[in-house]
């Protein structure tokens, strides 16, 4: 199980950093990265992930993750081992007793995961889009303290 969730993110970042149009070239890009698989495993990926092909800047159609309604590509993608060696994190803003963290497409629903099961008593729970976390701050946690709470999953913050 644990090769398929390595595969899933390894998937997951390479429709998010490349513009991908056929499955021979995801393929071809995951083995790139590692990972042997068969058109009818990919298949049924892709299937699981939900993905579709969209027309990109440049005309050509290309696959897409759900929810990414402007399609962010990155001109000089990492491979994705190195992507998935890092958590993911972008950014954390604080209002009052809500906060937002910013992440890399299609990271936003794990750290939740993460941060709901964790035992963090300064938050009391998230929802998660694609690349951006809700969180709701128990009343008289400072945003330090979540800061805190928060290392272990997130890694290094600003």
């Amino acid at each position: 199980m644990k090769v398929k969730n390595s595969r899933m993110e390894a998937l997951k970042m390479l429709i998010s950093s490349m513009e991908l149009g056929s499955q021979e070239e995801v393929l071809q890009a995951l083995e790139k990265e590692g990972f042997k698989l068969t058109q009818a495993t990919l298949s049924r990926d892709l299937k699981q992930l939900k993905v579709a092909k969209a027309a990109s800047m440049n005309g050509k159609y290309v696959y897409v993750l759900p929810n990414d309604t402007m399609y962010k590509r990155i001109t000089r993608p990492r491979t994705a081992l190195e992507m998935l060696q890092t958590s993911g994190f972008i950014s954390i803003s604080f209002s009052g007793n809500m906060g937002v963290i910013k992440t890399r497409p299609g990271y936003a629903s794990s750290i939740a995961y993460n941060i709901d099961n964790s035992e963090s008593s300064n938050i009391i729970g998230t929802i998660a889009g694609d690349d951006t976390i809700f969180i709701v701050v128990k009343e008289g946690a400072s945003h330090e303290a979540v800061k805190e709470d928060l290392a272990p999953i997130i890694g290094q913050m600003p």
